[in-house]
């Protein structure tokens, strides 16, 4: 069984962002940067963590919330939707690029750096692959596709034709996110100069584990991250 482990880092800011870090049994492929859902770190995501450590890539969590001290929200909808308001391109940008130095110290080159993630860590996901030079990225049922999620965080469809590294989108068909959304953002996701695809498919209960996304994601990674 992977196990779990913490990690803390120091950021410019002065606060300690907490990694939440899977490692695989047998050598490492590369690493893969695993986007928080709304309710932050929760099984859900750390399933989707242990998974990709199972299939050789070293994943680690970072929790997008610490600055307010939340690892995990309850299931209350204005508590989450309060939670996520507060989010900044900032505070991403100083989260999500922590966990690139963290697996680049450890010997990951950025082209086998690859991120994912489902609801907001899909919508996170999309935006740092506008922003960074990764090997990939994945995104699962990405909200925020026409309407923002926080005020300082960008519309995906906005900013998906500037997307600098391969990128998949794979979206729930009957999901919450309607499907003139989904269309606009394939067709503005096609408009990058990179390879760009996006699928419907079925999601089981456990949309970030759904057995075709998941399979998908494997595919993705594993064609570009080398």
């Amino acid at each position: 069984m992977t196990q779990r482990s913490l990690e803390q880092i120091l950021l410019a800011d002065g606060t300690r962002l907490a990694l939440a870090v899977a490692a695989p049994e047998s050598a490492v492929r590369g690493g893969i940067v695993v986007g928080p859902e709304a309710r932050g770190v929760t099984d859900a995501v750390w399933k989707l963590a242990a998974g990709l450590a199972g299939e050789g890539w070293l994943a680690v969590v970072p929790y997008l919330y610490h600055r307010d001290g939340a690892g995990e929200l309850p299931r209350d909808a204005d508590t989450v939707r309060s939670q996520v308001e507060r989010l900044t391109a900032e505070s991403v940008r100083a989260d999500t690029g922590a966990a690139f130095d963290w697996l680049a110290r450890r010997g990951v080159s950025a082209d086998r750096i690859g991120m994912v993630g489902f609801g907001l860590g899909g919508t996170v996901a999309l935006i740092v692959a506008t922003q960074c030079d990764l090997g990939a990225a994945v995104t699962i049922g990405g909200i925020g596709v026409v309407v923002p999620v926080a005020a300082t965080l960008p519309a995906l469809a906005d900013v998906a034709p500037q997307l600098r590294c391969p990128w998949l989108g794979i979206y729930d068909q009957g999901g919450e996110v309607p499907e003139e959304e989904v269309h606009k953002l394939r067709d503005a996701a096609h408009s990058a100069q990179v390879a760009t695809d996006l699928v419907h498919c079925r999601f089981d209960t456990d949309r970030s584990l759904a057995p075709e996304a998941w399979a998908r994601t494997l595919n993705w990674f594993g064609s570009h991250l080398r």
